[in-house]
């Protein structure tokens, strides 16, 4: 099981990843954009997620993935943080920084986060 902590140790060891307080919140960005947030209670992060991937997600696993309400008309998931062991954490936060960061990142890091065949 991972915890706030490691969310913040791993999203931070990402390229160009800020950490800034919103909502009375830690979230975390890659050339200002944000790709993920530790909501209050940090049992959970939120990260980007599209959403027929989401709901996708959401259903094959319901015990790791949700949807929060007032997210539900955004591209973003909720992933129960308890449900995670660390490689898959980097998995995910990887993949939502993907999607916020801008193509100079992405060229400079192409392999960011892919898991390494087994």
């Amino acid at each position: 099981m991972v915890n706030a902590d490691d969310v913040r140790r791993t999203a931070l060891a990402l390229p160009d990843t800020t950490e800034k307080i919103a909502w009375s919140m830690p979230t975390f960005r890659v050339a200002g954009k944000m790709f993920a947030t530790v909501p209050e209670d940090e049992t959970s992060i939120a990260v980007r997620c599209p959403k027929l991937e989401r709901d996708e997600l959401v259903l094959a696993e319901p015990e790791k993935f949700w949807i929060a309400e007032h997210e539900a008309s955004f591209a973003w998931v909720r992933v129960r943080l308890a449900a995670l062991d660390e490689r898959e954490l980097r998995v995910i936060l990887a993949d939502s920084w993907r999607q916020a960061a801008p193509t100079r990142l992405l060229d400079a890091h192409p392999g960011l986060g892919v898991p390494a065949a087994d």
